[in-house]
């Protein structure tokens, strides 16, 4: 099995930028470095590059059968982004222990790891397929209602983006704030308000934390006077009296983002939700750990009257299709975050595609997976 590719040399290798790093007995691990054609920019820097590792679990000795799943890691911001990542990742796949026995404990503190290894293993008992969850979305169906992301750059650059959205028929756009001149990121919200009323174009804003605390009340009041939907984590983790605070005194509903992530305790996510009390929280599986752990991030929000909605971590296709498919089950109707899979000039080639601002399963398109088998 992968006996082609012990070295990458292949040409359809090469060109997704695939390098097989370890064959076990019944694993193997494959880095894959996803491109961005445009610069993905935010408060913490630029990426034009970034990293995802596939978990292959085979269950047949040729290598037709396999479940796949990534683990995406987001530079500076995922826990697992640490020298130890791929120490640990062998040894969840060295067969000292039962892969379901990491699930359960152990992987805590790496839940991009934990992620892949989840839908890895339910691939493979679905038949590897990546055909996870049975829904109207996998059956082809029905889309699921998405944001369009905006990167930040210079003001020029981001009014295309936007134009472009709107364009591609999106009525409710993300936009990254906090990286470029305040001022300008103003201006930018009054043009769209301008032609476009907040019935007729939802607006959510991401500040990842960009804003000091003693200036974010100020920011959020000038940002509210276009009538934004909310703002994902105005101010850094980790402050959650100054969080709550905010969330009891802004005129803009505030969703707590990079605020969930290494919060591994089931205590600890109420504490945390019920301390500062957010109008919305946003589920990223590849950095909360995988379904489970954002399932109860789920059940307390609802119990606690917060709103919440998914939103894909920059994931490649493999990861993305996972995430899709588990929120096609949960009945949220709000638009979800998972525009990303054309974010990359590389990714594998998927029946994932974007219509009318909603994304869509093709089942009667394959996967080309063939740079992963030859």
């Amino acid at each position: 099995m992968l006996n082609g590719i012990s070295s990458c040399q292949g040409s359809r290798a090469e060109m997704y930028n695939f390098t097989l790093l370890v064959i076990m007995s019944r694993s193997a691990v494959i880095k894959h470095t996803l491109s961005f054609k445009i610069p993905g920019g935010t408060s913490r820097g630029v990426l034009t590059r970034k990293d995802s590792w596939y978990i292959i679990l085979y269950g047949d000795d040729n290598g037709q059968k396999m479940g796949i799943g990534e683990c995406s890691l987001i530079p500076g911001l995922s826990p697992d982004d640490k020298p130890d990542f791929r120490e640990k990742l062998y040894e969840v796949l060295d067969g000292s222990q039962p892969l379901s026995q990491h699930l359960s404990k152990g992987l805590e503190q790496y839940p991009a790891i934990r992620f892949g290894l989840e839908t890895a293993i339910m691939d493979l008992k679905q038949g590897g397929t990546r055909q996870l969850f049975p829904s109207s979305f996998l059956r082809g169906e029905a889309g699921i209602p998405i944001n369009g992301l905006v990167w930040m750059g210079e003001y020029h650059f981001m009014k295309q983006q936007i134009l472009q959205k709107i364009k591609e028929g999106f009525r409710c756009i993300k936009i990254k704030v906090g990286a470029i001149d305040f001022e300008d990121e103003l201006r930018l919200l009054k043009m769209i308000r301008s032609d476009f009323n907040e019935n007729e174009l939802e607006l959510r804003v991401d500040a990842n934390g960009a804003f000091p605390f003693d200036v974010a009340l100020e920011k959020l009041s000038r940002l509210s006077e276009f009538r934004i939907h909310s703002i994902e984590q105005p101010i850094r983790q980790g402050q959650w009296q100054e969080m709550a605070a905010l969330c009891e005194s802004s005129p803009i509903p505030i969703a707590l983002d990079e605020e969930l992530i290494g919060i591994t305790e089931t205590r600890q996510k109420q504490i945390l939700l019920e301390t500062i009390s957010p109008q919305y929280i946003i589920l990223k599986p590849s950095l909360l750990g995988g379904y489970q752990p954002c399932e109860s991030y789920i059940r307390y929000a609802e119990r606690n009257g917060i709103g919440w909605w998914v939103t894909s971590a920059l994931e490649g296709n493999i990861g993305l299709n996972a995430i899709a498919q588990w929120t096609a089950t949960l009945g949220n109707s709000l638009p979800q975050g998972l525009g990303t899979g054309q974010l990359f000039s590389n990714n594998i080639p998927s029946p994932l595609f974007i219509k009318n601002a909603k994304l869509y399963y093709d089942p009667e398109t394959g996967w080309d997976l063939n740079s992963l088998k030859s």
